[in-house]
């Protein structure tokens, strides 16, 4: 990842991209701490609701300036070789992979206090507690994101045979069922009668499946930004990495989240 101007070096002895001086990783580590200051005070008090504006503004000036680098260099044809796109999907099978067992700790959560406490106290979930209906939301968001599934797959396809119209089609309609899916995310936080704070069984959840939702929005905007350079002819059926991760990215989000159903609320529900 390197500078806008980072420029091929035809005479390199070896076919790896070794980047120009950038200045995105200081300025994102700025922006990162401006953002959790002022997020750390905003849980605390409620203050610092500026700060975290102005963080999250500067994140998101970050993510666009480093993107639209990182473009430059792809749109190049020289940069990103056979071995640098090698690795850039190495890289991304690792973070899925680290990805996996951030969620494995919530999971683990979730069983140690069903299997292990709960016999402690006979009930699971504990007393006091009313569940959100397992066949209502939560199944008809499952048929939605496995629906997301095949049309990026769908869309996947159609890109590499060449056929730009149908791709930004799948694509788009995969963005739309992901948004669909956390609009009725929300509103199924709306309806929820237990808090945060009303014991093990709220925490497990809202944590589990408030990341899995935080997880699909940032494969929103990753597959919105594949649709823009799709859009743009950036990508080509031999030469489209960014777009494989995003879709290995949004898979990886649906195998979670028929776990999450079936494990928290199908069988969770009691």
């Amino acid at each position: 990842m390197s500078h806008a101007h980072a420029t091929p070096r035809p005479s390199a002895p070896h076919p790896y991209h070794l980047v120009d001086p950038s200045p995105w990783p200081l300025v994102g580590s700025v922006s990162a701490f401006v953002l959790v200051w002022g997020a750390v005070g905003w849980f605390h008090d409620h203050s610092h609701r500026t700060g975290v504006m102005i963080g999250l503004a500067m994140v998101l000036f970050t993510m666009a300036g480093w993107w639209r680098d990182i473009f430059k260099e792809a749109r190049a044809g020289q940069a990103h070789t056979s071995e640098v796109c090698h690795g850039l999907r190495l890289g991304m099978a690792l973070f899925i992979a680290s990805e996996v067992m951030f969620f494995v700790a919530f999971f683990w959560a979730f069983f140690h206090s069903s299997l292990k406490v709960a016999p402690m106290v006979s009930q699971w979930p504990p007393a006091g507690i009313e569940t959100l209906d397992t066949w209502h939301i939560p199944f008809v968001n499952t048929l939605i994101l496995m629906s997301s599934g095949l049309t990026l797959t769908k869309a996947h396809h159609a890109l590499i045979q060449g056929h730009k119209a149908p791709t930004l089609r799948w694509l788009g309609l995969t963005i739309a069922l992901g948004v669909l899916f956390l609009s009725l995310q929300i509103h199924e936080y709306g309806t929820a009668v237990f808090a945060f704070t009303d014991g093990i069984y709220p925490s497990v959840f809202y944590m589990a499946t408030g990341f899995h939702g935080f997880h699909v929005f940032v494969g929103v905007c990753f597959l919105s930004v594949c649709l823009t350079r799709v859009q743009a002819g950036d990508f080509t059926p031999q030469r489209h990495v960014g777009f494989e991760a995003a879709a290995w990215y949004w898979h990886f989000v649906d195998v979670v989240w028929v776990f999450l159903f079936v494990w928290v609320y199908w069988w969770g529900n009691g």
